[in-house]
């Protein structure tokens, strides 16, 4: 099989080379693949094969990342995090070069389940991370310097048998959400324009168009009714690394943050809308606000638009694992399906996306006994909540 011009950095079906058998010495390492099959010279594996393909897509499918079979600079980076356990290194708080590792996710676990602060359980020791490691140390006796050594390892090995998991980070979150009232006003809420990776030019201006447009009608919607709403990159493309988008959102000490992006597929025939918030398949976490959130959002836009339902899902895309409060990513639609290409330049559709986003922002602040139905609230009740009053329909659905 000939040989791809693709760069190391980016591997695909076909490839062959050096580089595919590290991409499977790697898959071997964190049991995707069985050892013979990263090793075995008559397997020709230097050959980026069917079999390979489907393993790589399983990774990325645990993982939390675009499962399209691809093994680019996101899965290179998921496959380097994976190969860590606690104890291999010793874990410290770095700032601009955070450590990321299944190990400092089985730490943050371990803290959580003592009653310690961690923040989100994302694998990355940031500052909620080195606070928690300083406060555990000073409660078992260890020198608090934040560094997770052998001393600190030890600690937390004796008391490892108390440990209960992840449900703390629910509760304080429910708790946080309700303690901050059903009025929108003084809320802050970033909304982020994805740019659009369609190959297409002439695709790909429409859906940055439709996405900027979709923006900036989300964000006066939800001025109207008290927010203070930024844009994420206000007049210019924004950067295609998501992990600057959610420091945006982190410097605006912001409640929530919604990213909208018009989505692209190599057939023509995949249409709809999907929302996606932090969840790993691989770690058993996910942010609890953030799939009540993306749930209310999804049910809203399908309610208000013709748009198919593709439902709320998982993912570990750095918008979403990087931001410091709940995230959403909403696909709203296909550039590249006819019927969605031309819903999108509809001034209806256009309207009934971000009042179906302002909707669900609502929502997630209310009382489940003044929760209306999908598709019932209105921007006029809403704006009603400012003055005292509350929505009249009740009863979730």
């Amino acid at each position: 099989m000939p040989e791809h011009a693709s760069t190391p950095s980016v591997l695909r079906p076909g490839d062959r080379g050096p580089a595919v058998v590290e991409l499977r010495r790697l898959l071997a390492r964190v049991g995707m693949l069985e050892p013979q099959d990263a090793a075995d010279p008559s397997d020709a594996c230097d050959t980026f094969d069917h079999g390979l393909e489907r393993a790589v897509r399983a990774f990325q499918q645990q993982r939390g990342i675009t499962a399209d079979g691809v093994a680019g600079p996101a899965t290179a980076n998921a496959l380097e995090e994976a190969r860590w356990q606690l104890g291999d290194r010793i874990l410290v708080h770095r700032p601009g070069a955070l450590l990321a590792g299944d190990d400092v996710v089985e730490l943050q676990r371990r803290l959580l389940g003592l009653g310690f602060k961690v923040g989100r359980v994302d694998g990355r020791f940031g500052p909620d991370t080195d606070r928690a490691v300083r406060e555990f140390q000073r409660n078992v006796g260890v020198p608090p310097d934040g560094t997770c050594g052998p001393a600190t390892l030890k600690a937390l090995g004796r008391l490892a048998p108390i440990v209960r998991g992840g449900s703390p980070n629910a509760m304080r979150s429910e708790e946080r959400i309700r303690s901050a009232g059903p009025s929108l006003a003084g809320k802050v809420v970033v909304v982020d324009a994805a740019a659009s990776l369609a190959p297409d030019p002439r695709q790909r201006e429409l859906a940055d168009e439709a996405t900027t447009d979709l923006a900036r009608r989300v964000e006066a919607r939800l001025v109207d009714t008290g927010v203070l709403a930024v844009l994420s990159a206000p007049g210019v493309r924004p950067p295609e690394d998501e992990s600057e988008r959610a420091d945006v959102a982190n410097r605006a000490g912001a409640h929530l943050c919604i990213s909208l992006h018009v989505d692209a597929s190599p057939n023509p025939g995949v249409s709809g809308v999907a929302t996606y918030y932090y969840g790993v398949e691989a770690h058993g976490v996910r942010s609890w606000v953030g799939e009540r959130f993306a749930g209310l959002v999804q049910r809203e836009i399908v309610a208000r638009t013709p748009l198919t339902d593709l439902r709320s899902h998982p993912r570990a895309w750095d918008l979403l694992r990087c931001t410091r409060m709940p995230a959403v990513r909403v696909e709203v639609g296909y550039v590249t399906n006819p019927l969605d290409a031309e819903r999108l330049a509809e001034p209806a559709f256009r309207d009934g996306v971000p009042e179906g986003v302002v909707v669900a922002v609502q929502r997630l602040y209310l009382a489940p006994d003044a929760d209306p139905h999908t598709g019932v609230l209105r921007l006029d009740e809403i704006r009603a909540l400012r003055l005292g009053s509350t929505p009249g329909p009740t009863t979730r659905s």
